[in-house]
Order: C-alpha cells, then structure tokens, then sequence
C-alpha cells in the first residue's frame, strides 16, 4: 500500500528508529524510508548503518543541534520539487531531546504536511514499568548540566503533582540524583536502563536507596519520579512569612514574591505592597 501522504503532496516524514532492539521498527517506518527521496539524520553514519541492516539505498543529509537551521533551504528546496523528505536521529523520535524541531517548524510555516509515525520512544516504556501513577505526568527531557541551574529547575518543579519524567546521562545520574533528594525530598524513583536491549534494568524505590544502586551504572537512563504528595496549603502563613520562607530557602526578595504570588495565585503587586507594608 503507498505511503504517500493524506493529499499526494510533498511531506515531511518524522519517522522514529529502534532505541535498541531492530525488531521494534514498524512495517511503515521500513516503507517510508524507502518512499523518501532523502533524510536528514542526526548522524549519517549510524543512519547508514540501519538502512544497509534494511537494504535501503538513500542520500542522506546531516542534521544535528550544531547545524539544523543552516538545512532549511535544502528542506524547502526538496519540498518545493515534489519530493518527500524523512528526517531520523540516532533512536527513537525526532524532536523529542533530539534534532528536528527546526526543520518540523520551517515545513510548517511554508504550509508543507508534516506527517509522524507512531513508534519507539524510551518515555513511555519507562513510565509504564515504573510502578507510578501514570497520569497526569511530565515529561521535562535533561536538565540542565549545571548544578545550581539545575536545582533552580528542580525548584520550580517541586510542587507540581504530576509524575515527571526525565532523561538522565550516567556520568551524571549520581549528581542528579542528589541534588532531588536535597530539593525535592525523598520521593519514590523508578530508573530505566538500556531500554529493550540486552541489559534492560529497571530500578525502583526511593531517592535515598536508589542513588548507591546506581553510581556505576552504564547505559542510558530515564527517569520516573513521584508526583509532589505534599499538601500546598499556605493558611498557616502570613504573606510576609510566606515571602520570608523563599528568602530562607535562598531567593531573593523578588524572585520571593513571585513565587509567594504563584503559590497564592494573587498578584505580584499585592503581594508586594502588603511584605513592603504598602497601603
């Protein structure tokens, strides 16, 4: 059956490869990569790899976080002549903490179909075998690889009563891992290695136990965390102790009072006048 497009015209095809295991790709992931008459892959190398594992003959184009947007005039021009484009990254799907996203928004704008396939992510395998509740849930993809900025982040996460989801480097799991349980308490963890390949592991309990399980662990990791279980209640607070909680915790005066208004859903400016004592 052809895979040409809902209305026959020119289409860019996000189209996702096995995160380990070859026998996950789809009958259709094989058939477009055939029907395309390029793809733009994260690393033409481990691309060729696949399509020679599928016997595919294909141009392919680099296109990775260093070079996307110097490849929108090569998109538009393949577009423009009547041909279909594919764009892949090393695994799984396009866009999600990988290359894509640029050329997705260029197609758009110059009104060109922009059609995904269905198939392997790491997040969703990940939070279904984690024995959390899976809805509602987050998925926030790296953080930040600075330390303080990365607090910062766990920070504005802390309240939200979502299970979050995470990607996470080995090197750097440890750190990370430390740096939740300091900000965001010892909440239960689920960590997911190697997804669907020869070494898939899954790790459960809570921050505290998990971080020993993990100092030498290799491989990729996700990251499942427990939706906040604490109650936002602030009726015991003052606005002015409310503001005074932030500044302890190290904000500034400022950043004090957004986050005080945020909690209170108030305005920044009440909050303001009543910690300034303002009438």
């Amino acid at each position: 059956m052809s895979q040409k497009s809902y209305d026959n015209s020119p289409s860019l095809y996000l189209i996702p490869t096995p995160i380990g295991n070859l026998d996950d790709i789809t009958l259709r992931t094989i058939k477009t990569l055939e029907q395309v008459e390029v793809i733009f892959a994260e690393d033409t190398r481990v691309t060729a790899n696949l399509l020679k594992h599928l016997n595919i003959s294909k141009k392919l184009i680099s296109n990775h976080n260093y070079n996307e947007t110097d490849n929108h005039d090569k998109l538009l021009e393949y577009l423009k002549n009547g041909k279909d484009v594919g764009i892949v990254t090393d695994r799984g799907t396009p866009v999600i903490s990988d290359p894509g996203y640029e050329l997705v928004k260029v197609a758009i704008e110059n009104n060109y179909n922009v059609i995904a396939l269905p198939g392997p992510t790491a997040l969703i395998p990940a939070l279904i075998v984690s024995g959390l509740e899976p809805s509602p849930f987050l998925f926030y993809g790296f953080l930040n690889n600075k330390e303080e900025k990365r607090k910062k982040e766990l920070e504005n996460l802390k309240k939200l009563d979502f299970t979050i989801i995470f990607y996470e480097s080995p090197h750097r799991v440890e750190k990370t891992l430390n740096n939740m349980l300091q900000v965001l308490g010892d909440r239960k963890i689920s960590i997911s290695r190697e997804i669907s390949k020869k070494f898939e592991e899954v790790y459960r309990g809570k921050i505290s136990t998990i971080i020993n399980d993990v100092s030498n662990v290799k491989g990729e990791l996700v990251l499942v965390l427990e939706k906040n279980k604490e109650e936002n209640n602030y009726d015991n607070l003052t606005i002015v102790e409310h503001v005074n909680l932030y500044i302890k915790e190290g904000y500034d005066v400022k950043e004090s009072i957004k986050k005080t208004s945020q909690d209170r859903q108030i305005s920044k400016n009440e909050v303001y006048k009543i910690y300034h004592n303002i009438n």
